[in-house]
């Protein structure tokens, strides 16, 4: 089964994410991951990613098709968990492609509802709990940082959304409850 999680950032996708990759023995194709990974990783495709890396230059779509493609081409133990992309209509219509290339669907769009207000506060909580207790705090979990970050989200992934809707692919799951009732819609979705 291959699966899409899209939310704002501090939605808990990661943390969702992990849950998956633990439970169903699903794999977790994080862009950024990867472009860390390929980045290190001595091959033509990580020399390329470290040298537009170096350069202060976003990743094309194409190169993180290819570290896609590289991935689905290995064990696929539980399916893929897409997190991070497509960001864009043109990465979903290329990811699609993709899987069908590969003889494989796109099952479900789990798309986090969450409130943003409350989200702020999540995040803006997160960051003071974790300074009192001494652990370290992410630089952009700030009121302003995420709002900044909410607005970038919104104005590309927007699109995404009515494109999945569309193909009837799309499943609202309520994104701001404790861990495990967050989990358990997800399971309904996949279970369904």
């Amino acid at each position: 089964m291959n699966i899409i999680l899209l939310g704002p950032p501090g939605a808990g996708k990661g943390t969702q994410a992990k849950i998956l990759v633990d439970g169903r023995n699903m794999i977790q194709l994080s862009t950024g991951d990867m472009l860390r990974e390929a980045r290190t990783s001595g091959t033509e495709m990580g020399d390329k990613v470290a040298a537009i890396m170096d350069a202060g230059e976003l990743v094309t779509d194409e190169i993180v098709i290819g570290l896609i493609e590289e991935k689905l081409e290995g064990d696929n133990a539980g399916g893929f968990i897409f997190d991070g992309f497509p960001r864009t209509l043109g990465q979903a219509d290329a990811l699609g492609e993709l899987l069908e290339r590969h003889g494989q669907t796109l099952d479900h769009v789990i798309a986090m509802e969450v409130n943003d207000e409350a989200l702020v506060h999540r995040i803006v909580n997160r960051a003071e709990e974790a300074a009192a207790a001494g652990e370290p705090v992410r630089a952009d979990d700030n009121e302003e940082s995420l709002k900044v970050r909410l607005v970038e989200y919104y104005k590309k992934t927007s699109p995404l959304i009515g494109y999945y809707h569309a193909k009837g692919q799309l499943r609202w799951v309520p994104g701001l409850g404790e861990i495990d009732e967050v989990a358990a819609g997800i399971a309904a979705v996949l279970d369904g």
